[in-house]
């Protein structure tokens, strides 16, 4: 064959050879979805056995190659094959798009055999042409039948963007499956007429691109929609926590509060403060996000509710259960509260379900625990108080366990014991500073922070006044 011969050739196949390299990236990249997506999409993997067949099977198919191989056996034997495979993957596809009635699945998987097996029998003993008129026949009855049934097809959702959307792929797939029964019936005609069906199945393809398109798009809208309601709600939240420090001649209090994501379930509050008394409650909600954000707001209202027991902790806890109990759905809080004074020189102590209080004194942290169960789950709970005598100097610290359980590259806790030791290190600082240390040291040591984390320090200074 001279060279203006595979010129020419070249020229009248290119369009099919353009068409079968974007198929088979097409199913390249639908297949790479498949795999990354975390939930196996059977729609999505036929899909991209589909289009990857169907545009091998154009180059497979183009005279080009067969100037390569023309005496090949093998070669003629694959290329035949393909025209059968390609009925496993596609049929596999519209029955994967949904097909309610027992009957319509079971004309999709049996053209799923068939075409299995003729591709078996083509490639171990040669196509002929009765093979090609029986495959005609059944893929114009059967892609007759879809076609029909995907007329009436409707969506099953009822948003009217994804109506539309359905709309369009609807009306793609019938252009391709016209296409395809086209081809097939022109295949019992005397005249050779154009191959058409590829153009057909880009049209299919370019509706999905559209629909793609567009619901990005939409995803596009709804996350910066999402995103602006995130704010509003970190606002919110962020003005349900105190904005001064309580302004105490005995007390100095400092508190950090570093949420994981935009809104949090971690909370504190100064239940009550003035001169000579201080009232402080910590509490975590189980969970993460706007779920455990919004039970935190109940948190407050309901310790709002018990201010007249702010001197009395185990009272306070249980008042804050009862208002909480079948409030929470299934999450759970646990919180401490402690109570300072500075007129009786002691402080009371309670929690449900929390991390003990470090009371750091004379250079030692001794660690206070009081725990009864945690809050809004159970209504027979009870909580009892630990009354301890303040010492001048003394440095008490509350915290979330978002502080302890942060963990490193290796899995390993910060930890209780190295919070204490941290504390003992940076005895002479600053409430202040004490807190910004701490918070530093745990965001070095955790590889990223998997919990929200909320401290609260406060100092025993009998006599000083702090602004």
């Amino acid at each position: 064959m001279s060279a203006a011969d595979v010129l020419s050739t070249f020229r009248r196949e290119a369009p099919y050879l353009f068409l079968g390299a974007a198929f088979v990236t097409v199913g390249m990249v639908a297949a790479i979805f498949a795999i990354l997506r975390r939930r196996q999409n059977s729609l999505l993997i036929f899909f991209a056995l589909f289009a990857g067949i169907y545009g091998l099977r154009l180059w497979i198919s183009s005279p080009l190659l067969a100037m390569t191989f023309p005496y090949s056996i093998l070669y003629l034997r694959i290329r035949a094959a393909l025209n059968y495979i390609i009925l496993i993957p596609a049929f596999l596809f519209f029955i994967s798009l949904g097909l309610p009635r027992r009957f319509e699945r079971a004309v999709g998987y049996g053209m799923v055999a068939f075409g299995g097996t003729m591709a078996a029998f083509t490639f171990s003993f040669a196509d002929s042409p009765l093979h090609e008129r029986i495959n005609g026949i059944a893929v114009i009855i059967a892609s007759g039948f879809f076609l029909t049934r995907f007329m009436s097809m409707r969506s099953k959702r009822g948003d009217r963007a994804e109506h539309a959307d359905f709309a369009v792929i609807r009306w793609g797939l019938l252009t391709f499956v016209a296409f395809v029964v086209w081809q097939n019936i022109a295949e019992f005609m005397p005249t050779s007429l154009p191959l058409l069906e590829p153009f057909g199945f880009a049209a299919f393809l370019g509706t999905l691109g559209y629909v793609a398109a567009r619901s990005t798009l939409r995803k596009d809208r709804q996350l910066k929609e999402i995103k602006k309601e995130l704010e509003v709600a970190r606002r919110i939240q962020l003005s349900i926590l105190p904005r001064k420090l309580p302004l105490a001649t005995s007390f100095q209090v400092v508190a950090r509060y570093v949420p994981m994501t935009s809104v949090a379930g971690d909370f504190y509050d100064y239940v009550i403060a003035n001169d000579h008394q201080v009232g402080l409650l910590i509490a975590d909600v189980s969970g993460h996000g706007v779920p455990a954000a919004l039970i935190a707001s109940m948190v407050k209202l309901a310790a709002a509710s018990q201010r007249s027991l702010a001197a009395d902790p185990c009272h306070f806890l249980a008042g804050i259960n009862s208002v909480l109990l079948g409030n929470t759905q299934d999450q759970f809080v646990t919180a401490a509260y402690v109570y300072l004074s500075a007129e009786c020189g002691e402080f009371c102590y309670s929690s449900a379900g929390h991390p003990p209080l470090l009371l750091l004194r004379n250079g030692v942290v001794t660690p206070i625990e009081e725990n009864g169960l945690i809050l809004g789950v159970f209504g027979h709970a009870s909580y009892s108080n630990c009354t301890q005598k303040l010492q001048p100097g003394d440095r008490m610290v509350m915290f979330t366990d978002g502080i302890v359980e942060a963990s490193n590259a290796a899995g390993e806790f910060f930890g209780q014991d190295m919070l204490c030791n941290l504390l003992v290190e940076t005895r002479g600082l600053s409430p202040e500073l004490v807190a910004d240390s701490i918070i530093a040291s745990v965001q070095q040591w955790s590889a990223k922070q998997d919990d929200d984390q909320t401290l609260l320090i406060c100092d025993y200074v009998p006599g000083s006044r702090h602004a």
